[in-house]
């Protein structure tokens, strides 16, 4: 969802400090009260009602393993996923399930199957 524009929320805070109730100012602009107050309280402690930036989520758990899980991928492209995540434990002592691993990988763009039809190698069957 798109933040609201900063025309309509410094219109709003305008009409909250021209003396209008929180209910009115609401009304008028269509939007909820809650979003009124928040905006109000943020221009009151920091004199800007601005929309706050994209939260971000917690970083990767296996982010600090990138490197060494692209060198085990190219060493053995046939691991299993289970057997990445002990070599990952061995060598970092970060602990990853079998899902972690799979969506860490297709992050990275690593294969997480291993071909049929690729030897060990990495060259084509015949």
């Amino acid at each position: 969802m798109k933040p609201y524009s900063q025309d309509l929320r410094e219109r709003a805070i305008a009409a909250l400090e021209a003396g209008n109730t929180q209910a009115e100012v609401a009304a008028q602009f269509q939007i909820h009260k809650s979003t009124l107050e928040k905006w109000w309280y943020r221009w009151r402690d920091t004199g800007s009602c601005a929309a706050l930036p994209p939260a971000s989520g917690p970083e990767r758990t296996l982010q600090a393993a990138e490197k060494f899980i692209r060198e085990e991928v190219k060493k053995q492209p046939d691991l299993t996923l289970e057997e990445l995540c002990e070599r990952v434990e061995e060598a970092k002592g970060l602990v990853a399930s079998p899902s972690m691993m799979c969506r860490e990988l297709k992050i990275l763009k690593l294969p997480r199957k291993k071909s049929r039809s690729m030897t060990a190698n990495g060259r084509r069957r015949v």
